[in-house]
């Protein structure tokens, strides 16, 4: 993703590659984008922005980075406001039994962890795309939406962006960036696991086996 990054930048400049980090954190979740390709437009996507970003000194890591949160919140709220506009329809027209086994998960999530799922879920790359229409079919209540929104989005698109940039430009915390990222990515997949596990003793408690 790195030398992708590199060679598109070689081409377009600053303002366009910011743009279009910018417009792939967006369309991520606003237009569904991450659903299909979520790997440019999630972690990979940002670290290796940030990779690029200490290597190149015409970039700053604080607006790529800034951008970058401000661009997953409002794709957010974009998810949001089409999931309470057009209800649990908006997502059952995504079609496919991958995407629909994913929408059922996020609804289960969701039930689960209600604010904190919309926080946890930017780590998790079905979580970010599902969440936010599932939390606006539920009714959630909009500014508690927004400030679980805020959280997450900025952290994620923040930290993960800054564990690129130092893991380029200063070698002696390079393995303490690289830690950092792997313990991102094991929260993420704890969380996982323990939605997992709360919703097997869920539908255990109701089985008429049980």
């Amino acid at each position: 993703m790195a030398n992708d990054l590199a060679n598109f930048f070689g081409d377009v400049g600053p303002l366009v590659f910011y743009l279009a980090v910018w417009g792939l954190v967006f369309a991520g979740t606003a237009l569904f984008v991450g659903v299909f390709i979520p790997f440019i437009t999630g972690d990979s996507l940002l670290f290796g922005a940030g990779i690029l970003t200490g290597t190149n000194p015409e970039l700053s890591i604080w607006v790529l980075a800034i951008g970058v949160g401000v661009a997953a919140v409002l794709g957010d709220q974009v998810g949001f406001w089409l999931g309470r506009r057009f209800g649990r329809p908006y997502l059952t027209r995504r079609g496919g039994r991958w995407v629909q086994a994913g929408v059922r998960r996020a609804e289960r999530f969701y039930e689960l962890f209600g604010w904190w799922s919309v926080v946890i879920s930017r780590y998790i790359p079905w979580g970010r795309v599902f969440i936010p229409p599932i939390a606006g079919i539920s009714a959630m209540r909009y500014w508690r939406f927004l400030t679980a929104n805020i959280v997450g989005a900025l952290s994620w698109g923040v930290l993960i962006t800054v564990i690129g940039y130092f893991a380029a430009v200063n070698p002696s915390v390079r393995p303490l960036a690289y830690v950092v990222a792997g313990v991102v990515i094991l929260a993420s997949i704890v969380a996982g696991v323990r939605a997992w596990l709360l919703d097997r003793r869920a539908r255990r408690r109701v089985s008429p086996g049980c």
